[in-house]
Order: structure tokens, then sequence, then C-alpha cells
């Protein structure tokens, strides 16, 4: 890939940090797409290092070890892209005194930081995420925002920017961030076929949630709320309210009531309303329909409802979602 003067675009350096207990996926998974990329567009856009503070090698979450192909202080190159991986072992790596120094003495080496899913803990206790917008694992957001009180943490997103640092959800969103910084440095049609390249579902970008349906239905612990929750995800476009669900979990609807926003944390509605929604966000990603066919397979009772929820939960309209956020913008715009 050339410059439009002829001139080889140059190559920039990734450095994955890792320490004792990283999780593989957090390491290798981002690495493989920003790999990808060079592949993908036949020139290397990207030199891709795994930093340790040694090069000794490093014993992952599933047992096998990593070796670090340099240690931190040996980097001399610049630093392009700077990325902390996440891991069990975040509690130790986060009062590391050494490696939390480096990052305080070497946050202004690189041009954009970051880091995937628990990382943000590490970033975090070295003061980089301070006065910032930030995510992580959803398990994880309300002990980051405790731990943190200088952080503004966001329990939803996909991934978060703020100025040149980048935070990123659990496990996958890791390639889902590693797709948004080749977006950013390459265009949007290179980073799509970067994810068609590593047969991604879905390159889903950083203002989306992280709660997939299927994550939410995970939300409850008891059986007869659990199979409520079920039953909502096969059957979007029936009645889904309070009284409908609390009969297929075999309970009174005030006690269904009680324990939904118990063991979920929230109302029945919400959960529908959120269901319902991301639902209709996958339609706009990946199909050219109408908002109208999308609202009636959604179960919203009519298009306006769906552009009112959209708006209430999401700030943006059904039209202006799928025109940042669908698949191919070369496909023809369905009429609205």
């Amino acid at each position: 890939m050339q410059q439009a003067n002829d001139q080889p675009v140059e190559s920039r350096l990734i450095v994955m940090l890792v320490y004792p207990g990283v999780m593989t996926m957090d390491v290798f998974g981002p690495l493989e797409a920003f790999a990808s990329a060079n592949h993908v567009a036949g020139a290397p856009l990207y030199r891709l290092a795994i930093a340790g503070m040694t090069t000794a090698p490093v014993a992952t979450s599933i047992g096998i070890v990593i070796t670090p192909t340099i240690a931190l202080d040996d980097i001399v190159d610049p630093i392009d892209t700077l990325l902390v991986s996440g891991g069990f072992g975040q509690a130790e790596a986060s009062v590391d005194r050494r490696l939390l120094a480096w990052l305080q003495a070497n946050r202004l080496r690189a041009r954009r930081h970051g880091s995937i899913c628990t990382g943000a803990f590490v970033l975090a206790a070295a003061g980089l995420l301070d006065g910032k917008r930030a995510t992580t694992h959803w398990v994880m957001t309300k002990e980051l925002d405790r731990r943190y009180p200088k952080v503004s943490v966001d329990p939803d997103a996909i991934y978060v920017r703020d100025g040149n640092t980048y935070t990123s959800a659990g496990v996958t969103s890791g390639i889902d961030l590693a797709l948004g910084l080749i977006e950013e440095d390459h265009g949007r049609t290179l980073s799509l076929r970067v994810a068609r390249a590593l047969v991604a579902y879905l390159k889903r970008p950083g203002g989306q949630s992280q709660f997939s349906n299927h994550l939410l239905a995970q939300f409850a612990a008891s059986p007869p709320v659990r199979q409520a929750q079920e039953w909502v995800l096969e059957n979007l476009s029936a009645d889904l309210s309070a009284r409908t669900m609390a009969t297929r979990a075999g309970m009174s609807e005030r006690s269904f009531r009680r324990a939904f926003v118990e063991e979920t944390g929230e109302t029945p509605r919400d959960f529908v309303e959120r269901i319902r929604i991301d639902a209709a966000r996958g339609l706009f990603e990946e199909a050219q329909l109408s908002v109208q066919v999308v609202a009636a397979r959604c179960g919203f009772e009519s298009a306006d409802n769906l552009r009112r929820a959209f708006m209430r939960r999401l700030g943006v309209t059904p039209q202006d979602y799928r025109q940042r956020f669908r698949l191919d913008n070369e496909l023809p715009r369905a009429a609205d």
C-alpha cells in the first residue's frame, strides 16, 4: 500500500504489554488483526512486538507461556500504539511498581495507548486513565469505578476512545478495538476487509453495547427467570409483557417482577426494550430493510416507537445508526 505521492506508508510499531496471568486471546486476538491488515494490504503497515519487563517467558491463564520479543526498557523505536493486555494477573500487575513506573515515564512516547479487557486496571493504576472515560469487561466495571474514582467508567461500550487513550471490554472486543484502530489509520474499507479475512461475525463499532442478547440472557441465575428471558430472545415480535413473561416462568406477575429486578438489575420492560433494540441494530447493520420492517420483526408497535427507543437508548435515529454502522456502505440505502 502506498500513499498518493507513491511514497510507502510508514510501518507503525504496535507494542502489546504482557505480564504473568494474561489471557492469550487478549494478546493474540488484536495482534492477529494487525497482522491480517498487513496481509490484506500487501504491505507492512504494522510491526508487532510483545513486550514484558524482561524477555523471560510469561505464564498465561491457560498454562502455556508467552516469550516476550523485547523488554520494555529495550524499546528504542517510536511506539505508535501501546496496548496493555488483560487477564487474571492484572491484580498483581496493578501493584507492580516497576511496571507502573515504566508506564508513567513512557506515557508520552506512544502516539496512543490503550488496554484490552482488564488491562484497564493496569492503566488506571499508573494514572493513565485519570479524568478519562474508559471501559473494561462488564463483570469488572463496578470494581474499576470503585477502585479508581478519577476514571469515568462506561459499563456498556465495546470500546472507548478518549483523546489518545483507548480501552476495550471483554476478550473479543480487543479485536474490535484493533479493527477500529486500523480504520482510523487506513480507512473503513481495509478494516472491513480485515474483519472478513478474520471471519469476524461483525466489526462492531465502539459505541455499541458490549452486552449481546445471549449475555443478557445469562444475567438471571434462577431457572424460572432465565427461562422467561430465553423465551423472549426467540419471540421478539410476541406479547412480551411482564404478565406473559411471568406465565412463562410459572410465577405470579408480582413475584416475577420482584425476582427479575433482583436477578438482573433492570425491570422486565427495560430488558425487553434493550433486547429488541439490540436485534434491530443487528438488522440495520447486516440487512437493507426499512425501519417499518425492522420495527415489525423486532416487536415494536410502529416505526415511530422504534425511533423513540433508539433516541432514548442510543441517542441516534435508526437512519443515522444504519448510515454509521452498517457493514457495507456500498449497498444502496433502504427506503425509510
